[in-house]
C-alpha cells in the first residue's frame, strides 16, 4: 500500500469514527427524550412500525437481496440473513405482540413507608442506551428496536456488513414510524457496517449503558473482551437432547427431529444427541426422520456407528472427540451413547454452553434430576428445545437468549430491559 493510500485509509477512518461520535451523542438524547414518552405512544408507534414494515415489504427484500448475492448459500450463516415474505409476516406479528404487552417502566415494584414518615418506592426504569452487536440476521433490527421502545430504552444498532442493505432498509421504516409519532428518529440508531465503528461503541461509557452481543462465540468473545461498557452476554447454544432408558421412543423421535431440523442455523438448535445404551437398538427409529433431509450428517460414537452403519439413510460419520462440543448450525449431529443418567449429566456439565437442554423420559425421577441437575438458561423435559424462544415464551420477541446469570437469564424482553430506581418522598426529614 503507498503513503498516499494509507493517508487517505487513515482519513477515511477518522470520518467514519467522527460520525459514530455524533450519533452516540444524538442518541443519547433521544433515550431521555423517550425515557419521558406516555406508554400508549410507544405502544402505538411499535404497531406502525409492523403496519409499515408490511407496506415495504418489496422494498426490504429487494434489499436483503443485495445482501444475499454478496454471500455464500452454502454459508450457515446464509439462512440467518435470509428474508422470505412469511418472514417478514411472522416478524411484523412478533411486533403486535410486543405492542400489546404491558409498558414494564414505571411499575412499582415495592412500596413502604418508614417510621420517620418517608415514603418509599422502587421502580422499574429503562436501562437507556441499549447496544445490539449483531451478526447477519436482519430479523434482529426489528425485534430489538421494538423491544428497546417498548421499554423506553434507545436502541443503538451495530449490524455486521452482511447485513448492511437490509439493515439501512429497515432502519429508515423505524425512523420514519418513529417521526410520526414525535418520538425522536435517533432512539433507533443504526451505527456503520464497517468493524472500525466497533471499538467507539464499545468504548462509550458515557452514553450506553450496556452492550448485547448476538452472534457467533467469536463476536461474543471480541465484544466481551474489549467492551468498556457492561455486557450481557447471549451465548451460543451447545445442545444437548439426552433420550433415557424409559423414554417414549415416538416422543423422542419427534423432539430429535424438531429440535434439529426445524431451522439448523439458530442458536437453540441440537447439536448432540445423548442416547441411553439400553435403547440402541431404537436409535435408527429416532433419528431416522433426519435422513429425509439429504445433507444430514451424524457423526456417531463407536457404540452408535455400528447400529447405524446400514439403517441411517444420511451421510454417516464415525465421531471424534472434538465433534461434542461443537455448535454445528447446520444439518450436523453428533450422537453419544451413555450408561445412565449421571454420564448424560457429566457430558452436558462438561460441554454445554449454558443455553437449552431436554431430557426424554418418562421416569418421573431421571426427569427433575435432570431439571435440578442441569446448569443451564432453559431445561426441557419432554419437549423440543426449538421453543427457546422469546416469541414462544410469550414475550413477544427477545434481545436475545442471555447464558450467564446476573440481570438476566434466558430469553430477555421487556421487562430484562429495565433496572429500577428508588424514589424518596418527603416532608422535610432531615438525618441525625
Amino acid at each position: 500500500m503507498t503513503d498516499a493510500a494509507r493517508a487517505n485509509e487513515a482519513n477515511a477512518t477518522d470520518t467514519l469514527l467522527s460520525e459514530v461520535r455524533e450519533s452516540l451523542g444524538r442518541v443519547k438524547v433521544a433515550a431521555r427524550q423517550l425515557n419521558l414518552a406516555a406508554p400508549a405512544v410507544l405502544s402505538e408507534a411499535v404497531l406502525t412500525i409492523a403496519n409499515r414494515l408490511r407496506e415495504s415489504a418489496a422494498e426490504v427484500l429487494e434489499a436483503n437481496q443485495r445482501d444475499l448475492d454478496r454471500m455464500d448459500p452454502a454459508n450457515s450463516k446464509y439462512d440467518r440473513l435470509l428474508l422470505t415474505p412469511e418472514r417478514i409476516e411472522a416478524i411484523a406479528g412478533d411486533l403486535e405482540s410486543v405492542a400489546e404487552l404491558p409498558c414494564p417502566a414505571g411499575e412499582i415494584l415495592e412500596r413502604r413507608v418508614l417510621p420517620n414518615g418517608l415514603q418509599l418506592e422502587k421502580v422499574r426504569v429503562p436501562l437507556g442506551v441499549v447496544a445490539i452487536v449483531f451478526e447477519s440476521r436482519p430479523n434482529v433490527t426489528v425485534d430489538v428496536s421494538a423491544l428497546c421502545l417498548k421499554s423506553g430504552n434507545a436502541a443503538l444498532l451495530k449490524g455486521s456488513r452482511d447485513a448492511k442493505d437490509s439493515n439501512e432498509a429497515i432502519v429508515r421504516i423505524i425512523q420514519a414510524a418513529l417521526e410520526e409519532h414525535e418520538l425522536p428518529a435517533d432512539a433507533v440508531t443504526l451505527a456503520p457496517a464497517d468493524r472500525a465503528a466497533l471499538k467507539p461503541v464499545l468504548e462509550a461509557v458515557d452514553v450506553v449503558d450496556v452492550a448485547i452481543p448476538r452472534g457467533s462465540q467469536g463476536l461474543i468473545d471480541h465484544v466481551r473482551e474489549h467492551a468498556r461498557v457492561p455486557v450481557i452476554e447471549t451465548g451460543a447454544g451447545i445442545v444437548h437432547v439426552y433420550v433415557d432408558a424409559s423414554a417414549d421412543v415416538e416422543k423422542a423421535r419427534a423432539i430429535v427431529t424438531n429440535s434439529k431440523a426445524r431451522r439448523v442455523s439458530v442458536c437453540n438448535a441440537l447439536d448432540t444427541l445423548l442416547i441411553h445404551e439400553s435403547l440402541l437398538d431404537e436409535l435408527p427409529a429416532i433419528v431416522g426422520k433426519l435422513g429425509d433431509h439429504f445433507d444430514a450428517e451424524v457423526f456417531a460414537d463407536a457404540a452408535a456407528y455400528r447400529v447405524l452403519d446400514g439403517h441411517y439413510d444420511g451421510p454417516l460419520r464415525q465421531a471424534k472427540p472434538e465433534d461434542f462440543g461443537r455448535e454445528f448450525l447446520s444439518m450436523k449431529l453428533a450422537i453419544k451413547v451413555v450408561h445412565d443418567l449421571n454420564e448424560a449429566l457429566e457430558h452436558v456439565a462438561r460441554y454445554s454452553s449454558g443455553h437449552s437442554e431436554s431430557v426424554v423420559a418418562e421416569d418421573t425421577t431421571v426427569i427433575e434430576t435432570w431439571l435440578k441437575a442441569v446448569d443451564a438458561a432453559a431445561v426441557y423435559a419432554n419437549a423440543s428445545t426449538a421453543f427457546t424462544d422469546g416469541a414462544q415464551f410469550g414475550m413477544g420477541a427477545e434481545i436475545g437468549i442471555s447464558t450467564q446469570k446476573l440481570h438476566a437469564r434466558g430469553p430477555m424482553a421487556l421487562p430484562e430491559l429495565t433496572s429500577y430506581k428508588w424514589l424518596v418522598r418527603g416532608n422535610g426529614q432531615t438525618r441525625q
